[in-house]
């Protein structure tokens, strides 16, 4: 029998918007994301997000969920323990991992059904490195879920879009979580005006030079062409990728081969 999927009510102004900002799109294509994830369990990588409660609703209708994120103490969770503690929709509880996203030697290969992240991969210094560790803990035939900001509306609307193929040189130079290469040019080219937390120039400044701790550089710029791309790249077979004003959606599944 096909799991209801229960519709989310806005428990907050944020929220609402959310709902309204993606309302034309939401309805058409989010019933195969859905399926993807429907009455399994699964893990998600630097959640939870609202975005899946809201405007793509998947957290009401898995079986279960775990999380992972790199710190103890983060700009936007807070303070988080490792263990059963990962809350991520009403009662709905999982194991919190502490672990960078490039690293879950602490997880089984194939572990999971799914796999899901929202505005997290930006963050990560080797998304090759990352990415490959998270489609080894997905089963073969296991969904794939990723979000990624689009630049036209936030702070890196003046970047250059990265090229595939220095993802590929920072995977193949094995690059670390300490990176700070793309240093000078986010300093140049972000918009502080569209993000307010950022401050003054020297402070964005000082911040960024303790990025390891924080995490809140965005690394690389993404757009759907370089998404598909990279997905593809690692043999997976990509369903879908929707671009939005503030978003890209991307559904693949890995293979069973």
């Amino acid at each position: 029998m096909r799991t209801l999927v229960k519709e989310f009510a806005p428990k907050s102004a944020g929220d609402l918007l959310l709902i309204l900002k993606y309302q034309r799109w939401r309805l058409p294509f989010r019933r195969e994301y859905q399926a993807a994830v429907e009455g399994k369990y699964g893990i998600e990588i630097g959640g939870p997000s609202s975005v899946f409660s809201t405007v793509l609703p998947l957290y009401q209708c898995v079986r279960g969920l775990d999380g992972v994120n790199f710190a103890t103490d983060t700009v936007w969770e807070g303070h988080i323990q490792e263990g059963q503690t990962y809350r991520y929709f009403g009662d709905g509880a999982g194991h919190q991992y502490i672990s960078d996203a490039t690293d879950l030697s602490q997880i089984p290969t194939a572990h999971y059904d799914f796999l899901l992240s929202s505005n997290c991969l930006e963050h990560v210094a080797n998304p090759f490195k990352a990415l490959l560790e998270w489609k080894r803990v997905i089963k073969p035939g296991g969904g794939f879920v990723l979000v990624l900001p689009n630049k036209d509306s936030n702070f890196d609307h003046r970047r250059p879009v990265t090229a595939l193929s220095h993802l590929l040189d920072d995977f193949e130079r094995d690059m670390g979580e300490d990176d700070l290469t793309h240093l000078e040019e986010i300093l140049t080219l972000h918009d502080l005006q569209r993000d307010p937390p950022a401050g003054d120039l020297e402070h964005f400044r000082q911040r960024s030079l303790q990025n390891l701790s924080n995490r809140t550089l965005h690394h690389h710029v993404f757009d759907a062409a370089l998404i598909e791309a990279m997905l593809a790249h690692l043999d997976f077979e990509v369903r879908d990728v929707t671009t939005t004003r503030t978003d890209f959606f991307a559904l693949a599944i890995k293979g069973t081969a």
